[in-house]
């Protein structure tokens, strides 16, 4: 997960958070943001999804860290990359957190005042495969020709798991039937719902 932020006319909306790791503190300084508590910047951070992978950054608002540094934090969750990136594109947020997929597609669209990744929160993707049936022994080929809840097309999740399928040698158009009609803010009540055998989560 990275950290983006929105450029107008070449200046920073938003001028840096940098994300540190474990227990540490996560600090910044505000652009444009208005003034929060105590005379503090205020800095709405749009969240893809709400998840212990960024306990982190949890720990840093909950401890203060921030406010320490005159930051006043609004964490909002987005349920999805596509939110969280409107969500800064219009201005709702300062700072979006989220893969940098939306970042890419964005800037490809051809958007004039595109967002810039400038942290990065987590190392390698936090998510991981759920089965409806407990599996003692997993073997990747024991997903051939399963259903699978894979999330939004071309969102992070769904490519990494595509990514993991290749290099196990199965073909993820061919070997296995991914659905991806489903947000990823979603595809857990889905599968609690009944659908699919695996869900990426």
């Amino acid at each position: 997960m990275v950290f983006v932020k929105r450029l107008f006319g070449g200046k920073l909306l938003a001028a840096g958070l940098a994300a540190a790791m474990a227990m540490t503190a996560l600090t910044g300084c505000g652009g444009e943001g208005g003034t929060g508590e105590a005379g503090r910047t205020k800095v709405v951070l749009n969240e893809v999804a709400h998840s212990i992978f960024y306990a982190p950054m949890y720990v840093a608002i909950e401890k203060g860290y921030f406010a320490e540094e005159g930051i006043d934090i609004e964490l909002v969750t987005g349920f999805g990359a596509d939110k969280t990136m409107t969500a800064v594109l219009t201005g709702e947020a300062d700072i979006g957190f989220m893969g940098s997929e939306s970042t890419i597609y964005t800037y490809s669209g051809g958007t004039e005042d595109y967002v810039v990744n400038f942290a990065q929160l987590t190392q390698r993707a936090g998510n991981f495969l759920v089965s409806r049936e407990p599996i003692e022994d997993f073997q990747w080929e024991m997903i051939v020709g399963k259903d699978v809840l894979g999330g939004r097309a071309g969102g992070m999740p769904e490519m990494v798991f595509e990514y993991i399928l290749n290099k196990n040698g199965i073909d993820p158009m061919a070997d296995v039937a991914i659905d991806q009609s489903i947000d990823f803010g979603s595809t857990a009540a889905a599968f609690s719902g009944g659908q699919g055998d695996f869900t990426v989560e």
